[in-house]
């Protein structure tokens, strides 16, 4: 048996666990996963319902079509998973404490994407210490986001 895999929302309203191994990691390029993440793609990992547990909390659900709901954070609007098989669910790569290890192997709809998706590598790169403006605006942040790790309660009684 595997270690218990966790993650959850922005905000932690949600916190989620598997036990068991992770399925197959897909990007889809889909237009209505470029819309459900507000971005140019969404990544997700397969994971068999019987292994999840919601831990705290449960999704929201939009069905964004005739065969697919999609799970978010009502509090934080995260997107969470997406729900097309009664035992299956793909979760959302980003919402996992550690989402390093998990490496897609295979994208979809690609006919979809962007057109210049694919250039993003070849975009100049800047690291939060590259330049002392970024270096201070990132230092100055206070985070009131999750931590990537379970907690007994959130949020915490004090932020100060």
């Amino acid at each position: 048996m595997t270690q218990p895999i966790t993650g959850g929302c922005q905000c932690g309203a949600i916190r989620f666990r598997v036990d068991g191994e992770l399925g197959e990691a897909t990007i889809c390029h889909c237009r209505m996963c470029q819309k459900a993440f507000g971005a140019l793609y969404g990544p997700f990992v397969r994971v068999k319902l019987a292994e999840l547990t919601w831990t705290r909390g449960e999704p929201a659900r939009f069905q964004s079509s005739n065969k697919v709901r999609r799970g978010f954070c009502r509090d934080c609007g995260t997107p969470l998973t997406y729900e097309e098989d009664q035992e299956i669910i793909d979760l959302t790569i980003g919402a996992f404490d550690d989402p390093t290890p998990i490496r897609p192997v295979k994208q979809l709809a690609t006919d979809r994407a962007v057109p210049w998706v694919h250039e993003v590598p070849a975009i100049p790169h800047r690291p939060i210490g590259g330049s002392k403006g970024l270096s201070e605006f990132f230092g100055a942040i206070v985070s009131y986001q999750h931590p990537d790790h379970d907690t007994a309660e959130w949020p915490p009684r004090d932020r100060s």
